[in-house]
């Protein structure tokens, strides 16, 4: 085989196992229920500012009292800067009130809808957002 060829074919193999890693991951529809939405009200234990997504974790009554754990999925950093977000956006013991789409597993964990801070401010975003939007 010539060498521009070969070069060629290496380049091309190359460039589509770096975009099917890219998308790999993002399986959104597939966890969640992106047609369903629930609202909880509950404390924050953890607030993880990291890629490939953010994470919120809390802690949430349910109708018989007992604490549930939630972990909820948001967007990235880089996305959720210009909305104003920071590391510091939710500390551990925030009150905060999350829609989430649920897991089509029935586990409490979801994908962020809207959240309301601490402070009032209100922040909807992310796929599910703008799915129940349209």
């Amino acid at each position: 085989m010539k060498p521009r060829l070969v070069t060629s074919v290496v380049g091309a193999v190359l460039g589509l196992a770096i975009c099917a890693s890219m998308f790999a991951h993002h399986g959104t529809s597939a966890s969640y229920e992106m047609n369903k939405t629930v609202t909880l009200m509950g404390t924050v234990t953890q607030f993880l500012w990291s890629n490939p997504h953010c994470g919120i974790f809390f802690d949430v009554k349910d109708d018989q009292g007992n604490v549930v754990h939630w972990a909820v999925e948001s967007l990235p950093p880089a996305m959720l800067r210009p909305a104003g977000w920071t590391k510091e956006s939710l500390k551990a013991g925030d009150q905060i009130t999350v829609t989430v789409n649920p897991s089509k597993a029935g586990t409490p964990v979801g994908n962020l809808v809207k959240i309301v801070f601490p402070n009032g401010k209100m922040w909807t975003g992310g796929p599910g957002a703008e799915r129940q939007q349209q």
